[in-house]
């Protein structure tokens, strides 16, 4: 049998291998560990399968949480990544609870950009009850521009995102109007299974309804697409439309 793969992570817990250092795809950001999982696991799987490069940045440990600590949920989203079957994954060591967008923030953020190269990058939604959650909106719109700047000591080579889209896993019920919504028919139980690998947040806590409020919400959305569930995505920039068979 081939050993499985490492998957490298940054600063909080550096495997020794070597992280793919190639342009990539996709590269989405999260606040906590299971913010991207719930926001757009179909969506990543889906990409996944059409051949797409996959890169997903946890900008903190998530912790502390009352049945967590810093090494299960290191564990925990190393199993995520594996059941989505990222081709890379980070976590940052920036302050849970204290996410902001600080100038030492911004670099690090802006050199992950540099580093993989994204051709789209995706962040939380700027509305949310969670501090953490638009700070990483606000930290990530700003590294993107930092990432093409020149003449600086940052490491890795000057890029900027063509496109910046923004997924949802908010502590609010917000009414919002998504720019697209994408068709998760054929992924969202193995996302679901990615979720469930979070136990300390969904599992343990009693009482916890949130894996039935996410499956509840993306089927939600995929009623709004006419399928049987969907992610939804906004964008502050208008979209183009190359093929216009795609409307049809």
């Amino acid at each position: 049998m081939k050993p499985k793969k490492k998957i490298q992570t940054f600063e909080t817990l550096a495997s020794g291998t070597k992280a793919l250092n190639a342009r990539v795809d996709v590269l989405a950001f999260g606040a906590h560990p299971d913010d991207v999982e719930i926001a757009m696991g179909g969506t990543l799987l889906s990409l996944k399968a059409k051949g797409a490069k996959v890169v997903v940045c946890h900008l903190t440990d998530g912790e502390p949480t009352p049945f967590g600590n810093h090494k299960l949920r290191l564990k925990e989203a190393e199993k995520a990544a594996r059941v989505l079957g990222f081709d890379d994954y980070l976590i940052l060591s920036l302050k849970n609870r204290a996410l902001q967008d600080t100038l030492p923030a911004r670099r690090k953020v802006a050199e992950v950009i540099r580093k993989y190269k994204p051709a789209a990058i995706f962040a939380p939604y700027w509305v949310d009850a969670h501090p953490d959650h638009w700070g990483a909106c606000q930290l990530v719109e700003a590294a993107r521009f930092w990432a093409k700047l020149v003449k600086t000591d940052m490491k890795g080579d000057p890029w900027y995102p063509s496109k910046l889209y923004y997924h949802l896993c908010s502590h609010l019920r917000p009414n919002v109007q998504p720019s697209f919504i994408v068709d998760t028919s054929g992924y969202h139980e193995q996302k679901l299974k990615a979720v469930r690998c979070y136990e300390s947040q969904f599992i343990k806590k009693p009482g916890s309804k949130a894996l039935e409020h996410i499956d509840t919400m993306n089927r939600f959305f995929g009623t709004m697409i006419g399928t049987r569930t969907g992610e939804p995505f906004f964008s502050k920039e208008n979209l183009g439309v190359k093929d216009p068979r795609v409307l049809f």
